[in-house]
Order: structure tokens, then sequence, then C-alpha cells
């Protein structure tokens, strides 16, 4: 008997968000670690180049392709989880993924050497573009309506989980071994990078419990299982139930006008009809990577040595960012579908701005160039002290604490709310794929950044972020509270834009009547000669009366 409870069902799922997490604190947690410098040292300092206590490690350039590997793997994962995904259903996907990242992780744990690393890493990152991409789709094709929103968040809380509980994971291990060149240990990097498959093997035998995703079903005409998965996860065994009928009819209706397109392809996400949604799921994956984020992730290590830290002081200090993303997450998950999408994405743009200014005025005013680096690493090519230190640290922490609640969550909650049922799985793949291209370009600009253009790389992600308001504010609608079917219809209004759909500053939340219509109440959302009409021109209707 597969799982009902909705809450269950995301729980288990965005386990696969957490193993992004676990990936980004994997290497983050390591960079300042002796056993990682030393082990994959290039020099000059430390052995082999010298007989110092200290390595430098990796040479900027190919630590930025370390760091990229698992970018460039999750772009292509994610394009590739389109096609397999619209073939074998989402769930099948998800589980596929999780025997991918059993692999990687093995590799990674076995590493020899720069080389092997990054071919593991580039498999653990085939695995999280599958999940990365699919994990979304198949919460909003389950999630009711009102609640969507809240449920995908879980994704994103769940990146955050896995980034804090691997840090401190590889906190602990490096511990083991010695802290110099001539006593150093392997086991601090081998041991969590191990046990990162373990909530891979979980998540994989979870999803067997778990229901398919009804809308999937129904593109394959499986119209009992389409209709037995709604009375399980919305009817509660009610398979009468008028929200049950209701949204089993939304679907009849939507599969019935893409019969007609069954054939489609990533080429049909560039179409005059399709190309505004494709562009607005697409950035909306480019832009919550060009806020700059994962940089402060991937990097916090050397933005902490640049302000002083060194040791135990720099890893509990950056430990502090990660238990900030886990709770400012929370109000994301609670009050999203309340808030918004649009209000939600404009306020986070506006503060990440601010505080990426912040940095880089302090950083420009007090910071001082040290050549060579700091620690002889590049990247952290200035040294900040005093109470500009304190404030490049805060400001920073109040950087995470403005994207924890606003884009990220909705960063994944957006791009499968966008598309039609026929597109969804390509949709959603091809805006993922964008996150994972410009992560894998960031990977490798960012260390380089540091060296060469030092305090003003923040304000490169300061002119990105104000780009990024104004590109919400005129063209991403509203979707929080509409069924799927709805929110296509947005952008086939007959009264809008041509190939725009009702102009983005006209639109609204609607969870309100969502959250009626679920219980039953029918009227409350499309009013009494509404309640039964189709849902193309249900949405058109609400779009006025919400």
């Amino acid at each position: 008997m597969a799982i009902g409870n909705i809450y269950v069902i995301a729980g288990v799922a965005v386990i696969g968000g957490g193993l992004f997490g676990f990936d980004i604190s994997s290497l983050s947690a390591q960079l300042g670690t002796q056993s990682y410098k030393c082990y994959f040292n290039q020099g000059p300092d430390g052995p082999p180049f010298s007989d110092a206590e200290y390595c430098t490690g990796p040479r900027p350039l190919v630590q930025g392709g370390i760091t990229a590997s698992m970018s460039a793997g999750s772009w292509a994962g994610a394009l590739f989880s389109g096609p397999l995904s619209d073939r074998l259903g989402r769930k099948w996907s998800i589980i596929i993924g999780t025997i991918f990242w059993a692999i990687g992780s093995a590799i990674c744990s076995a590493s020899q050497n720069i080389g092997m690393l990054c071919a593991g890493r580039a498999i653990n990152g085939f695995a999280i573009g599958i999940e990365s991409a699919q994990v979304p789709v198949y919460i909003a094709e389950l999630a009711p309506p009102s609640k969507r929103g809240r449920f995908i968040a879980f994704q994103q809380w769940a990146i955050t989980w896995g980034i804090l509980i691997m840090y401190y994971m590889s906190y602990g291990s490096s511990f083991i071994g010695g802290r110099t060149a001539q006593t150093y240990s392997t086991t601090p990097f081998r041991l969590p990078w191990a046990l990162q498959i373990i909530p891979g093997l979980f998540l994989g035998g979870m999803m067997f419990l778990l229901p398919e995703s009804p809308r999937w079903l129904a593109r394959k005409d499986r119209w009992e299982d389409c209709h037995a998965v709604l009375t399980l996860v919305h009817g509660r065994g009610d398979s009468s139930h008028p929200f049950v009928m209701s949204e089993l009819q939304d679907i009849k209706d939507m599969a019935e006008f893409e019969r007609r397109h069954a054939d489609v392809t990533y080429l049909d996400l560039f179409k005059p009809a399709m190309i505004n949604r494709t562009l607005i799921g697409l950035f909306m994956q480019i832009w919550s990577q060009l806020t700059g984020m994962n940089v402060m992730m991937y990097y916090i290590n050397n933005i902490f040595a640049m302000a002083g830290y060194e040791g135990n002081a720099a890893l509990l200090a950056s430990s502090v960012n990660y238990c900030i993303n886990v709770l400012c997450t929370l109000p994301a998950i609670i009050w999203m579908d309340r808030w918004g999408r649009r209000p939600t994405l404009l306020v986070g743009a506006f503060f990440m701005c601010l505080w990426m200014c912040v940095n880089a005025g302090v950083m420009g005013s007090y910071g001082r160039v040290v050549p060579g680096g700091v620690d002889g690493v590049p990247s952290q090519s200035m040294e900040v002290t005093g109470a500009p230190a304190k404030a490049l640290i805060a400001s920073t922490y109040l950087f995470v604490a403005s994207f924890a609640p606003t884009w990220g969550p909705v960063s994944w909650a957006y791009p499968p709310e966008l598309f039609p049922l026929a597109l969804r799985g390509k949709g959603v793949a091809l805006a993922t794929s964008g996150n994972w291209a410009f992560n894998t370009a960031l990977g490798l600009f960012v260390p380089e950044a540091f060296a060469n253009i030092k305090w003003k790389t923040y304000l490169v992600f300061a002119v990105f972020l104000f780009a990024a308001f104004w590109h919400v504010f005129f063209l991403f609608p509203e979707t929080a509270g509409r069924t799927l079917e709805e929110t296509t219809a947005i952008f086939e209004d007959p009264n809008g834009i041509k190939y725009i759909g009702t102009p983005a500053w006209k639109t609204r939340v609607a969870s309100k009547a969502s959250r009626a219509a679920e219980r039953g109440d029918l009227s409350a959302k499309y009013g009494d000669k509404q309640a039964m009409t189709p849902p193309n021109e249900r949405a058109v209707h609400s779009e006025t009366n919400v």
C-alpha cells in the first residue's frame, strides 16, 4: 500500500535536495583543512614541493575545476532527467538518481588524485541534476494548490539541513589525525564522503513506498491509477470527494488539449507560445545562482579567512552561516503560499543587493591587499581586521538570512508551476540545467575573481541582483494558490499580451480560495456558475475575482 500523507511524501522526496546540500558542504568544509590541502597539494608550500609544515593545496583554477565538476555533472543530469522522467515517470527518475549518487560518493571517498575526485564529483553531480529537476516536479504534481509552495520549499530546507549536517560531520572528522603536512590523515575527507551514501540509499528505498505522480499517470492514459492516487493523497479515501473530482476533471481537460501535441521535444519550449515561460523558468534558476549565494556556501571559509579567522574558529564561524540558512528557511515553508512568489522574490533581491554593496564597501574601504594571499591562498587576496571585519561577517550572515526565506525556496517552487503537463518534465529540466550551467561557471570564476578583482567581486553580484529585481517585477507572474492547469491559462489569457498573457504585475495570490476548494467548496474559488467549467476558462475568470 502506497503512502498517501503528503507531508511524508514530500519529506521523503526532498532528501534528494539534502544530497545537494551534502555535496556543497562536503567540499566547503574541507577547503581549509590540511588533510585536503596536503593530499591534493599543487604547491608551492608543503610536500612534495617543500618541507613546510602547511600545504598550499590545489591552485585556484584547479580548485575552481574541482568545485565546478559537480555542477557540470548536474547540468548534464538535469537535461537527461527530462526525457527520463517523461519515459519512466517522476518516481523512477528519483530512484535512478540515487544509484548514481552512491557510485559517485564511493569514487570520491576512494579518490587517489584530483582527476578521480573530479570524476566522482561529476557523477555525484549527475545524480543531483536528476534529483534537483524532478523532485520539485514530483511534489508539484502531487501537492494541493494552496500548499504547493510549502511542500516544494521543503526541498530548499532539506538542502540547508544537508549542508549543516555534512558540515558538522566534516568538522568532527577534521580532528582525526594531525594538523601538519607530516602528521595529517586522509580520514577527515574520506569518512564524510563515504557516509553521504547512506541518505541516498534511504531515499531510493523509501521511494518504492510512495505513489507515482497522478499527472504523469494521466499522460500515460492510466486513468484508474491517476484517480486512485488523487483519492489517496487528497480525498482521504473518498474517491468522490469534490476536490478530487474537480482536479481529475482539470487534468482530463488539460490532457485532452495536450494530446494533440503529444510528441514534444526540447525545441517545443522555444516556440512563440512557450518562449516566455521557458525564459522565466530558466532565469528563475539562473538568477538564483547569480545572487551569489552559492559563493557564500562554497567559499565561506575563504571569506572568513580574509576576516582574520583561522583553524577551528573559521570552521565554527562558517557553521553559523549554515545554521542561519536552516532557520531562516522556515518562514518560507510556513507562509510562502500566503506571501506569494512575486513579493518574496522582490524583497529578497532588494536586501541581497544591499548586503552585497555593504560587503564591497567594507572590503574596498578597509581591506588591505595581501601579496600571494592570506596563508598563501591567492583567492584570499585581502585582509580586513577589527570592526570592519565584524561588519563583513555580519553582512555575510544577513545576506544568507535574506536569501534563505526568499530566493532559496521560490527558485525550486516556481519553475514546475510554469509549464503545461506535456512539457513540464522537460521545461523544469531545462530550467534546472541553467542553474547548474551558471553554478559551474561561478565555481570557476569566483576563486579567480577574488584573486584578481578582489572586493569588486561583490559589486558584480550586486549588479546581477539589481537586474533580477526588475526582471521579476515586469515578467514573473504570481502563481501561488492556483492549480497547475490554471497557471497555464495565465500565459494563454486572450485578453493579455500576445505570447506573454496576463501582465505579471496584475496577477495576485489565490491561496485563500484554493484552501476552500480543497475542503470541497468549489464555489468559493470559481463561483457557482464556474465551479464545473473547464480549467482554462476558470483561470481567466478567477484572475479578475481573486
